[in-house]
């Protein structure tokens, strides 16, 4: 897979799934929890995330189990999975350092000081 930059649910979804097979609800509770509370996926999103990542490889069913008479499916990252996780975690460190670099020199001012 050409890389590219991951869109937040997506790679909230990834690392979800990073340490641990979870299940659709498991995962819904997880990115919750990942974002702080900031990203809630609604559940049809959430099954067409999972869909589309099962097309593009980056997960697969790890196990099935039924609960209370219906399918609980279990996910789990791929070793291309866990890869372009990998690589988009560098991607945003690099990003953050920059960052963290330019605030560290100070604001520029036009007559050549800083803020």
């Amino acid at each position: 897979m050409a890389a590219r930059h991951l869109q937040e649910p997506t790679r909230l979804v990834l690392t979800a799934l990073a340490d641990a097979p979870r299940h659709g609800y498991a995962i819904l509770q997880e990115v919750l929890a990942i974002s702080g509370g900031r990203t809630k996926l609604l559940t049809g999103t959430l099954y067409t995330a999972l869909d589309r990542l099962l097309q593009q490889e980056l997960i697969q069913v790890d196990h099935e189990e039924a609960v209370a008479g219906k399918l609980r499916r279990y996910f789990t990252l791929t070793d291309q999975g866990r890869d372009v996780l990998t690589a988009e975690t560098e991607r945003l460190r690099v990003g953050v350092a920059e960052a963290e670099r330019r605030l560290a020199l100070g604001r520029y001012q036009p007559n050549g000081g800083t803020a």
